[in-house]
């Protein structure tokens, strides 16, 4: 063998090695191997409640009045904008409902699921007010009441704004009758759910977006 073929088959080797050496390096560093790296996870979505307001699909088309899909324009989906509608109206009513033998956590309870905690808090408040659970004590007072969806005043990114006539059957002093009043009732997201927010008369006006 002369020198020539000698050179050619250390030079194949040594093409082996740095072969061997790379394959080795590549392996060690690809995604599947351990490069000391942490991996990255998908990050977990919260489901189940609206969160806070996205950006609407829109509509790109020529709008056709016959299959005109509002709530493609709109930050609250057809399922959260009747969730809204409830709770206004069921808020509505149950604040027209008491007794004047009940307590104050009795009729707060009536709000349980409806309202944000910080209207809730008020509002037992002024059920607790001695004034008027005097009054009530008085004349034996009791009211039942139920609501009526009117139309929608306002929408903003994170709150609609309702017109809802409450109605009320009273009895004051053993004579029963008949009261019905409007108000603006504010529903909002708080916290991933949908919650009355606000209200006071219709005719008082109201603030609208809350976030």
């Amino acid at each position: 063998m002369n020198l020539t073929d000698r050179r050619r088959k250390l030079l194949f080797a040594g093409l082996v090695v740095v072969l061997a050496a790379v394959g080795v390096y590549l392996t060690v560093a690809s995604p599947g191997g351990s490069s000391g790296e942490p991996e990255a996870r998908p990050t977990a979505t919260a489901t189940g409640a609206p969160g806070p307001s996205s950006t609407p699909s829109g509509i790109q088309k020529a709008v056709n009045p016959g299959d005109f899909d509002i709530y493609r324009l709109l930050t609250f989906s057809r399922q959260e904008f009747a969730t809204a509608a409830d709770l206004a109206q069921r808020f509505v009513a149950a604040y027209g409902t008491y007794r004047y033998d009940e307590t104050p956590e009795t009729y707060m309870g009536r709000f349980t699921g409806l309202t944000t905690d910080d209207l809730k808090q008020r509002l037992g408040q002024d059920a607790a007010t001695p004034a008027m659970t005097e009054e009530r004590q008085r004349v034996q007072l009791v009211a039942q009441g139920s609501a009526s969806l009117d139309r929608v005043r306002d929408i903003e990114d994170n709150s609609i704004i309702f017109l809802v006539t409450g109605h009320q059957q009273v009895t004051r002093s053993g004579k029963t009758s008949d009261d019905s009043k409007q108000y603006a009732v504010t529903v909002a997201r708080d916290g991933g759910a949908l919650k009355v927010y606000s209200f006071q008369p219709a005719d008082a006006g109201q603030a609208g977006d809350t976030g």
